[in-house]
């Protein structure tokens, strides 16, 4: 046995080569599992040995989460196993294994970003949470998010607390989050009858697999199936820093790298340079400990105590965020987004136009959406067979004219109607006004 053993958990992890020249999805998951099991450095799909290891040695442990194949973060995952001299040192001193898809997985202690398709967590045998590594504002641009420096810093912080225990543990029992509606993926109606808990590597493999963003459009149907409004952390999760007016720098655990103004971090009187060393009375191990917390703070508004390293100086600040703030965030670049736009835009996706864009197509609404892409398959083709076209730009929706992003609209709907409603849209198309009826779907 190698004197030190890594605990990734990855939804299916970097690409790989193959005999093919462009090898299929499901080449790749199978090539990455041989290659996994032939290097022996990672566990390979199995959690419980990773932990009865930990348990053994004493070591915490490394839990990261990466989609199959994930283009975007590819090059991170090479310079971070294989290449980089400061992260490989403290990798070894985790335990550790790669677990392929999400059937099964705990959702009461693995609960993220799941419209990421890279995250990381940090964490004891007994399942204490020393934190998470991860973050994306960007479909595919990751930069000013995560970078190797970030990741390194945050590691070498989970060290510094495992070493604590199991004093730190009180402190750290808010970064794991109450139970959800169920435990594992595959248990929710829209995926009971379609995965179980394991991935099925004597048949189609990926087919079998539950993705990530699976288990975020699992938890909004649950609740829009039953005719009740989506609770608000799932229409805005995870609302990213920068949505309040904190700009951090990805290359620290949480150092405030710009503040903007008229924002609630600018009222708080945060500044650049400032490192935020606890939030909410939780140590800060990365950018996605802040959106952890501010996941977990309610749509009402919550008073947040932040402990600030100003100067060599330490001092407490506190951040006020009031009824409405999650609604700055904009979740439109997320995966998510496409199954809100199924239930309240008919398939089709919309784009706030500028006001130049608005002056020079004459329009005086207040509200202007433009539909950039009009679906043309199952659910997804309402809007189309409604009579939607592409570049119609919305000016009124259901007697709004206020709604002025396309996250408003959902927003709306969601507080306002159910499955089965219908609303009356006028659009601009051609310099003329036309009203369509748009159906509101399940």
């Amino acid at each position: 046995m190698r004197k030190f053993l890594c605990l990734l958990l990855a939804f299916a992890c970097t690409p790989l080569v193959v005999s093919a020249q462009n090898p299929t999805r499901e080449q790749k998951v199978r090539a990455d599992k041989a290659k996994v099991e032939a290097e022996g450095f990672w566990l390979y799909n199995d959690l419980d040995q990773a932990y009865k290891i930990a348990r053994q040695t004493g070591k915490p442990i490394l839990v990261s989460l990466r989609c199959i194949p994930c283009e975007e973060c590819v090059k991170l995952d090479d310079d971070l196993v294989d290449t980089d001299p400061v992260i490989r040192p403290l990798l070894e001193q985790f335990v550790c294994v790669r677990i392929v898809g999400t059937n099964g997985l705990d959702l009461n202690t693995f609960q993220y970003d799941t419209d990421q398709s890279f995250a990381m967590f940090m964490l004891n045998a007994d399942q204490t949470i020393y934190g998470r590594f991860g973050t994306r504002s960007h479909r595919t641009d990751w930069v000013g998010d995560v970078s190797l420096e970030g990741m390194a810093v945050a590691l070498q912080g989970a060290l510094e607390l495992h070493a604590q225990q199991p004093q730190s543990k009180v402190q750290l029992a808010a970064k794991r989050g109450e139970p959800l509606e169920f435990s594992s993926p595959e248990q929710y109606p829209s995926l009971q009858d379609k995965f179980t808990d394991q991935l099925n590597y004597s048949g189609d493999v990926v087919k079998s697999c539950i993705h990530c963003h699976q288990i975020g459009d699992a938890r909004r149907d649950f609740y829009w199936g039953q005719s009740q409004p989506i609770p608000e952390e799932l229409l805005f999760p995870y609302p990213h820093p920068k949505s309040i007016g904190l700009v951090l720098d990805p290359k620290q655990r949480a150092t405030v790298k710009s503040v903007t103004e008229g924002t609630p971090a600018a009222a708080a009187g945060l500044q650049a340079g400032d490192a935020i060393v606890a939030l909410n009375g939780q140590p800060l191990l990365s950018m996605a400990d802040v959106q952890w917390v501010l996941h977990n703070t309610p749509a009402t508004g919550a008073d947040l105590s932040l402990q600030v390293e100003r100067d060599g100086q330490n001092s407490e600040i506190v951040l006020k965020l009031s009824e409405g703030w999650r609604r700055l965030d904009d979740p439109s670049w997320r995966v998510a987004s496409w199954g809100m736009r199924r239930i309240a835009t008919g398939g089709m996706r919309l784009s706030s136009l500028s006001d130049e864009e608005r002056q020079e197509l004459k329009i005086e609404s207040p509200m202007a959406l433009q539909a950039t892409h009009v679906g043309k398959f199952g659910a997804h083709a309402a809007a189309q067979r409604a009579g939607f076209k592409v570049d119609d730009v919305i000016i009124e929706f259901d007697g709004q004219t206020d709604l002025g992003r396309e996250a408003d609209l959902f927003a709306y709907v969601n507080d306002h109607h159910q499955p089965g409603d219908v609303v009356r849209v006028k659009v601009m198309r051609s310099g003329k006004v036309q009203t369509l009826e748009l159906p509101i779907q399940k």
